[in-house]
Parts: structure tokens; sequence; C-alpha cells
């Protein structure tokens, strides 16, 4: 019911198509090889299946495109080990419409979306005795907790009243440090480096 009327939701905004649906892990793999999927959402809960069987599958498979998790609830550790596998972002079920589509556009243009409650549980959860971590600035501190409430290069900057070129700057910087490619690559090894200070 939840999954039908999500879809729904979806189909009346502008610029998304539901390519598939589906109940079962199988079902949903099965799918990825039958249209182009630019953003999966995941429910954690699936019967017999668990979302990382899911995420495992997918990665197997060479799926190139983006995983949001959109659950009722999630252990901190299931949370870590989700973003460790990959998933770009994790959402509540009972977010507004709005931030659905927030979430989906952030996550499918490259970027990084975690729910402040579960972001929380992430960070609580790794583990803090990464002690050959090279220590950031104040400024990449800054930019990194931004950029894990789902924030965007212009609405950092805003907020640190500094241009977006700087935004850019300070991720480029950390990609080269960190030796990632991707947003979301870059917020997995920030929380595993870094977590304790964000």
């Amino acid at each position: 019911m939840f999954r039908e009327g999500l879809a729904g939701v979806l189909e009346r905004q502008s610029g998304f198509e539901v390519s598939g649906q589906a109940s079962t892990v199988q079902d949903g793999l099965a799918a990825l090889g039958e249209k182009r999927v630019d953003v999966v959402l995941l429910d954690v809960d699936l019967g017999r299946d668990r979302a990382m069987d899911f995420v495992l599958g997918a990665s197997s498979q060479g799926f190139a495109g983006r995983i949001l998790v959109v659950t009722a609830g999630l252990s901190p550790k299931e949370a870590v080990q989700l973003v460790e596998a990959g998933v770009a972002g994790i959402l509540h079920k009972h977010s507004q419409p709005e931030e659905l589509c927030r979430a989906i556009r952030e996550v499918a243009s490259g970027g990084v979306y975690m729910e402040k409650e579960y972001l929380k549980g992430i960070l609580e959860a790794l583990d803090r005795t990464k002690r050959d971590a090279v220590p950031l600035s104040e400024r990449e501190i800054a930019v990194l907790r931004l950029l894990l409430q789902g924030g965007l290069n212009k609405e950092i900057g805003e907020q640190l009243r500094i241009s977006e070129s700087s935004v850019k700057g300070v991720l480029r910087g950390l990609f080269d440090r960190l030796g990632v490619r991707t947003r979301s690559q870059l917020v997995k090894v920030a929380l595993e480096k870094y977590g304790e200070y964000l």
C-alpha cells in the first residue's frame, strides 16, 4: 500500500517517471535490467529479505544508478552498513512529499542525502579511533557538516557566507586528500575518518 501510494505521488511530480515497482529483492534486481533506472527507492524491510541484500545484489550486477533508502525505522548499525555499501541517502517514510522529491533530486544529481535522525546514529556508531587522519580545517568541517545534511554547494555557501566557488574548492581539496571521486564516497570516508568532528 505504501509503495503504490508513493508511486502515485511521484507520478504526479514534474520531472519524475516511475520505471517500475517490486515487492521482493529478486523482482527488484530483475527490474534493473529491464529499464534505465536512475534512482531506486528502497525500503529496509522486504519480508524475508533486507535492504542490504538488494544493495549488494545491485552492486554485483553493475548497477550504476543511486539508491535512496526510505524507511520507517533503521538501527545505527544498519545505517552504517548501508552507507558503507554505497547507498546515497536515507530518508524517513513519514517525510513530506516535497522532502522526498528534494532527496531524490539530490541523490540523482550525484549528491548525498542523510536525514538528521539517521545521520546522528551513523556518527555515534562509527569507529572513532582513526588517529592517522590528517586534521581538517574549520572550514572543511563546516562544509562537510552541511554536505552531510544534504546541502547543495550554493546552499552551503549561503549558510557559511562564502562563494559557491569557494565551496567547490574546499570539496575538490577534500576529494584529493581523501582519494575519492564522488560526493557519496566523500561522505563515506569522511564519516569513517572524521566522524567525531562532524
